[in-house]
């Protein structure tokens, strides 16, 4: 009997090669970033610091994305972590990288996570107050079952 070996990428064995946090600017994606920085600098992983650059709704069965307003924010996001690991270099290295993906949070992590190959999703806990009722982008990645997802308060 023979054994057939899967071609599909697997995630996990040798410890994680790719974590991604997911930033939108507050103080629970920012502390989430930071979380995985550690965890990656830990592992010897890449951290891919993402960016879901929301989309207009009249627009957004078209993909149009929101104008500058999120690209300012995009790239203040950028510069915050550049100036956190220039304050760190020598003491705390990690490699990382930033990306920005468009639509909404949700499916903007999830083609980032699958386009990345991450092995490991960090998220910050939602700070509005109907997603305990409606469901957060961090309890649809979870219910989504593809990947391990830290939540961080």
């Amino acid at each position: 009997m023979t054994e057939k070996h899967s071609t599909r990428f697997e995630r996990g064995t040798d410890g994680p090669k790719v974590i991604l946090a997911g930033v939108d600017g507050s103080e629970s994606s920012l502390r989430a970033a930071a979380y995985a920085a550690g965890l990656a600098r830990r592992q010897g992983a890449l951290l891919a610091v993402v960016y879901v650059q929301p989309v207009m709704p009249a627009g957004a069965a078209m993909g149009v994305p929101v104008g500058g307003v999120t690209e300012e924010i995009a790239q203040g996001l950028v510069a915050e972590i550049r100036a956190a690991a220039e304050r760190l270099k020598g003491i705390f290295e990690v490699r990382w990288e930033f990306h920005t993906f468009h639509g909404d949070a949700y499916a903007g992590l999830v083609s980032a996570a699958e386009e990345l190959t991450a092995d490991a999703v960090v998220v910050g806990a939602s700070e509005q107050a109907g997603h305990r009722i409606v469901g957060s982008v961090a309890v649809r990645l979870v219910k989504a079952g593809r990947w391990p997802v830290t939540v961080v308060p």
